[in-house]
């Protein structure tokens, strides 16, 4: 989405569904991880593609080294790290020895683009804390800039509009600013059992409202222009 700042992420690759890359990942497996999205199989490509795309846009990487420690890039290697995040993932993976930490990942947001967008989109969201010894910066290519605050300290940047962002970012850092720290956040996510899925509707006065607020069933009458608006 140019010109809004949006959560690193991107569309499922065909390699990300492959068993050479399944057979990377730590702690979960194909048959768990389509279990918790209510799919019949190909669940675990979302946790892989969450962290190629991480890696690809934000410079993150949730993955073990040989020593089962999560991966540190500083000085050189984060240079040379630096180099792979356009290239084969897989193939970057496996020649460094590392496993993906699917298990570090907790699935926690579903959202469908509102009928009447020119483009749709049917997202997965995933949290993870980042890890020690990373530092995010932005690819220049898909990404151009990137900030890191607390969650209430983006929404009053938005709020002065200094900070632009789509409905789901929002809604979604409304979610986490209810919580103190990481952990807490992780906690309450892992508490939920039922993840549903979030399909906006276009309110006749152009708000984008969500299942159970007032106005989204009459909203279902009219498609609208089908953008995200506060």
């Amino acid at each position: 989405m140019p010109g809004v700042h949006v959560f690193p992420g991107g569309a499922l690759d065909t390699a990300d569904d492959s068993p050479a890359v399944h057979a990377l990942c730590a702690g979960l497996d194909d048959a768990a991880a389509s279990r918790t999205l209510g799919l019949s199989r190909g669940g675990l490509a979302y946790w892989i593609a969450a962290i190629r795309e991480a890696f690809e846009e934000a410079g993150i990487l949730l993955a073990y080294d040989a020593s089962g420690d999560i991966v540190s890039l500083e000085g050189a290697k984060a240079e040379r790290y630096a180099g792979q995040r356009c290239g084969d993932f897989a193939a970057f993976a496996r020649g460094e020895g590392l496993r993906l930490a699917t298990d570090r990942l907790r699935y926690f947001g579903h959202w469908i683009t509102p009928v009447g967008a020119p483009r749709r989109y049917d997202t997965r969201f995933f949290l993870a804390v980042a890890p020690a010894g990373q530092e995010a910066r932005a690819d220049d290519r898909e990404t151009i800039a990137h900030v890191w605050v607390r969650p209430a300290e983006a929404l009053a940047m938005h709020a002065r509009a200094a900070l632009a962002m789509r409905f789901p970012t929002i809604k979604t850092l409304e979610r986490f600013a209810g919580c103190a720290t990481a952990a807490e956040l992780i906690a309450e996510v892992e508490s939920t059992q039922d993840v549903r899925a979030l399909l906006p509707r276009t309110a006749r006065d152009g708000r984008s409202v969500l299942p159970g607020e007032p106005g989204y069933e009459e909203a279902g009458t009219a498609e609208g222009s089908g953008a995200w608006k506060p």
